[in-house]
């Protein structure tokens, strides 16, 4: 009987914490410091509050503020923009606002006169870009990290059709960079080397040393920095890490427009990409019947057709929204909140002592940003399906990401799934899917992610634990 009432006591702590905000404000005084976020997030971003709305999926995509839109609205309402290819007035008037705006995304990564930005549909378009024009042969090596979005992974497929090696550094227990391993692929000969890993990985959270940079670059390779997940929450200097290519989403950073990415390119990397085709408004001359065309310089060699002339200063808006708030207060904020959320996860516990989550990667702050993989477990550690917990996030109005991310590599380590099994999937015939692969293996895989934003706050993580602990003590139906 006494046990049992330990039992119930443990329980009641963890569903009716005292004065849990100021408990939080007692180990993060700094988050104080963002309260005129609160004040932006009352004003700008209303409608999460008015509709009692739970969003915890900013790596999926960042939330915009409504002067934002009015901002950008205002601008196409007074501004005659025409398709920039021309002379004529509005074309002009188009094609300075895209270069104000490429001056500005440059000035914003401190990337001075080093870099070109290349405007793209997104992240994935900017990366396919190098797979499609960076100089793998058989001489070649092509290296990636286990964490890597598939826009990434994708790139072994270009190189793959020239008889380019490609191989995959393993990550850690805690999904780090496992430093033995890839001293020892670095170390690797090749005539042309890209090395190729995300500055801070869209499941797990973590952020990789960007020290791997230079390191690499000594040993003459060419780097490929994914910087997607990074940047909405973090300062990305180009002077202080100089990779040779960026790739980034920019309603990753400010929600507003979506269908618009960069490509930044390190001038001295320029002439090592070779595009092997061309579209209207890559070329300065094509002809015919001379069967001949020549490449434009700079940007324009790799913006195939009309750029997106009516969204492209928007973008210059959402940086300096962002700036006026202010990336280190953002930091400040996301971390404050990760770190209270990731304690309290860990925490929760059954009856009989079992952890109801287990968080896959750092269970501390310690270079890692604000997303988080998890799974929920019950009494007995079997783990709940987690597309019914989304659907019953769902019912709550929480907007959570459940599944693979894009991300097999990170999914593979942390179900410790073994490459006999997935080659002999892949080998087999037919069609092939998440749901049969599961079926083959005989394993589940998958997680739960929660990403924190610069909106969020407190109730958000308070309104998020409460539906965590609607778990314990519940058995999975077998």
């Amino acid at each position: 009987m006494l046990e049992l009432l330990k039992s119930i006591s443990r329980i009641g702590d963890q569903l009716l914490p005292k004065n849990p905000y100021k408990s939080f404000i007692s180990k993060y005084p700094a988050f104080q410091q963002t309260h005129h976020i609160d004040e932006l997030r009352s004003n700008d971003f209303k409608r999460l509050d008015e509709q009692e709305h739970t969003y915890l999926d900013f790596t999926g995509g960042q939330l915009f503020g409504e002067s934002q839109v009015r901002k950008h609205h205002d601008f196409l309402c007074n501004t005659i923009l025409g398709n920039p290819h021309s002379i004529n007035p509005s074309s002009a008037l188009a094609e300075e606002h895209i270069q104000a705006t490429r001056r500005k995304v440059l000035d914003y990564f401190n990337a001075h006169d080093d870099y070109i930005c290349v405007f793209t549909s997104n992240a994935s378009a900017a990366l396919k870009i190098i797979g499609e024009c960076y100089p793998f042969d058989q001489q070649s090596r092509l290296l990636m990290t286990f964490d890597n979005h598939n826009s990434v992974n994708g790139i072994r497929e270009f190189a793959r059709k020239k008889n380019c090696p490609f191989s995959y550094s393993p990550l850690t227990n805690e999904l780090r960079i496992n430093e033995e391993q890839l001293n020892l692929e670095l170390s690797r000969r090749g005539l042309n080397k890209l090395f190729a890993f995300p500055a801070q990985s869209n499941v797990s959270g973590v952020k990789h040393d960007l020290s791997w940079i230079s390191k690499a670059q000594e040993q003459g390779w060419d780097v490929l920095l994914d910087a997607a997940a990074f940047v909405p929450s973090d300062e990305l200097d180009l002077q202080v890490y100089q990779p040779e290519f960026v790739s980034l989403s920019f309603y990753k950073i400010f929600g507003y427009p979506t269908g618009l990415g960069a490509l930044l390119i390190k001038k001295t990397a320029y002439d090592k990409l070779q595009k092997p085709s061309f579209a209207g408004g890559t070329i300065t001359i094509v002809s015919v019947q001379g069967d001949g065309h020549y490449l434009e310089k700079q940007a324009a060699r790799f913006e195939e057709g009309t750029v997106n002339y009516l969204d492209i200063p928007a973008i210059k808006f959402g940086l300096e929204y962002i700036e006026a708030i202010g990336i280190s207060n953002i930091k400040n904020r996301v971390n404050s909140l990760t770190g209270y959320l990731v304690d309290k996860l860990t925490r929760l516990r059954h009856a009989n002592g079992k952890p109801l989550i287990e968080i896959y990667g750092p269970r501390n702050m310690k270079g890692r940003g604000g997303t988080i993989a998890l799974n929920f477990f019950d009494p007995d550690g079997v783990m709940h399906d987690f597309l019914s917990l989304e659907q019953q996030a769902f019912e709550r109005n929480i907007s959570i990401r459940t599944g693979c991310f894009c991300n097999p590599g990170i999914d593979e380590t942390n179900h410790q799934l073994k490459a006999d099994k997935l080659k002999a999937y892949f080998n087999k015939e037919g069609q092939k899917d998440y749901f049969d692969l599961i079926e083959f293996i005989g394993q589940k895989r998958g997680a739960v992610r929660v990403s924190i934003g610069y909106v969020t706050n407190f109730n958000d993580l308070e309104t998020f634990l409460l539906f965590c602990k609607t778990f314990l003590n519940k058995k999975v139906a077998l």
